[in-house]
């Protein structure tokens, strides 16, 4: 296989992850705006397919096998609740690239008990708009020439 195909299977096992592993490390690799939106959308999206079919389980056994009596109000819960309630899945779907995972956004979504397609959806438009930000902003960024030289 070839080292740049090798490299951005790895990256893209990495946006699962952390969503902004995408738009650092695709240009990092030697590849173009396109192909940095590409990666990191499909990557986010890829997770959020898996544990939105396999979120209930997962949050059962990840609940069962870590529980100890912690607080069930803590403030990070507090925060999530009060997005939930001021602005819903738009909301959640909007603050997963920046703030929380994409696994730890979908989860919040199943957990809240939206439905599966308003989870796709809400997630797609809020993978696709914060990786053309990103993207976009890195590249221009790496034009710098300073930047580019201190990299390069």
């Amino acid at each position: 296989m070839n080292e740049s195909l090798i490299s951005l299977i790895g990256i893209y096992f990495l946006g699962y992850f952390k969503f902004i592993a995408g738009p650092i490390l695709v240009p990092a690799a030697g590849f173009g705006v396109g192909t940095t939106i590409f990666i990191t959308v499909s990557s986010m999206m890829s997770s959020v397919f898996i544990f939105t079919l396999i979120g209930k389980k997962f949050k059962k056994k990840l609940l069962l096998r870590f529980r100890k009596k912690k607080p069930v109000f803590t403030s990070r819960n507090r925060k999530i609740v009060t997005v939930w309630k001021k602005y819903g899945e738009i909301g959640i779907a909007f603050l997963t690239p920046l703030i929380l995972t994409p696994i730890g956004g979908t989860l919040i979504l199943v957990s809240f008990g939206s439905k599966k397609r308003r989870i796709y959806f809400h997630m797609f438009w809020s993978a696709l708009f914060w990786a053309t930000i990103f993207s976009f902003s890195i590249d221009k960024l790496l034009q710098i020439p300073i930047l580019n030289s201190l990299l390069g």
